[in-house]
């Protein structure tokens, strides 16, 4: 499956487009129009990376954080640090295991989903940026042909950017 997203800067030029796109005979069902008033980023599927990074780091905390609490307490069985004088020799180790679980935590923040949280991750977040901007999406999709065919229609309004896609089905 192909993807063509065009960026629109307002209303009357997107549908102006589709209206075009239908005349030249593509299949409507195939054709999308993103912005305010028609579908939203989410309601055709465009991913939120903020979510997905969420997500990711909750997954990798699943094991990580175990993880960290049995190597922080291995570690201080083994060194058999006295950090803590206070707390004692079961104490200590206790503590150690519960520092090596937040460093389990840590990383699944930073491996796991605070990359793509602080930066954001594929093309998806600049069209949804674009949506925000008050701007509208025409989304293509169908086979490499049909693309094409609504590439050649659509450069002739101008779009801010036209990117096309090969989505792995």
């Amino acid at each position: 499956m192909n993807y063509l997203f065009a960026v629109l800067a307002d209303r009357i030029q997107a549908e102006e487009a589709y209206s075009a796109l239908e005349k030249e005979g593509l299949p409507m069902d195939k054709v999308s129009i993103l912005g305010r008033g028609y579908k939203s980023a989410d309601e055709f599927g465009l991913i939120d990376p903020n979510l997905q990074a969420k997500k990711q780091a909750t997954l990798m905390s699943y094991w990580l954080v175990p993880f960290g609490f049995v190597a922080g307490l291995g570690f201080s069985l083994q060194t058999n640090l006295n950090t803590f004088a206070w707390a004692g020799e079961i104490g200590n180790h206790v503590i150690g295991g519960l520092l090596g679980a937040i460093a389990g935590l840590m990383g699944s923040i930073f491996v796991g989903g605070g990359s793509g949280l602080l930066f954001g991750s594929g093309d998806a977040l600049p069209y949804r940026n674009r949506l925000n901007e008050g701007k509208y999406l025409i989304v293509v999709r169908g086979s490499e042909s049909l693309t094409r065919e609504a590439t050649r229609i659509l450069r002739q309004f101008e779009p801010e950017n036209i990117q096309g896609y090969a989505a792995d089905s």
